[in-house]
């Protein structure tokens, strides 16, 4: 498991005043101001957020250090993380997507199927990118309680039950 963890992105600059719009990766979006200071992935740069308003797709932020737009614009594509310490515990059968990056994906066989590339999530469900060497290409396995039945992650091991024809 990582000790950070990526509770956000800036998605360029708002307005001259060196605002920021920033795409929040909690479940609550506005809740990435509770993590601050937020670093950026290499840890050089760090900024405490003041939230300013809810827009279409993301917040508008102040960041610390950004007063120009110029300094906004150079931010864009920034990832934002906080420390695993900073972040609520949670429930279980509820996972940050860091923490399953990596981990081994066996059948309900014991046959190992990949690793854990990416989750990935547009809208409907998560899925695991599942990658391997006897795989052809990644595959998108859903993260539902049906195809995942065990998450064990201080194993280090998942296992699925894989609808027929997937893998």
């Amino acid at each position: 498991m990582t000790e950070m963890v990526c509770v956000g992105a800036v998605a360029g600059a708002y307005g001259v005043r060196g605002e920021v719009r920033l795409k929040s990766f909690t479940a609550e979006s506005e809740a990435i101001a509770d993590y601050a200071p937020l670093s950026t992935e290499d840890g050089t740069q760090e900024f405490t957020v003041t939230l300013t308003r809810a827009i279409k797709n993301g917040i508008v932020a102040r960041l610390s250090g950004v007063s120009s737009k110029e300094q906004a614009d150079a931010l864009k594509g920034q990832k934002l993380y906080a420390p695993r310490d900073r972040l609520p515990s949670l429930p279980d059968d509820e996972y940050y997507y860091a923490d399953l990056v990596g981990v081994e994906v066996r059948d309900t066989g014991g046959n190992v199927l990949g690793h854990v590339a990416s989750v990935q999530n547009h809208g409907a469900a998560d899925l695991l990118e599942i990658t391997g060497p006897g795989l052809k290409a990644t595959v998108l396995l859903p993260f539902t309680h049906a195809s995942v039945p065990t998450v064990d992650l201080e194993a280090g091991r998942i296992i699925a039950d894989p609808p027929d024809g997937l893998f």
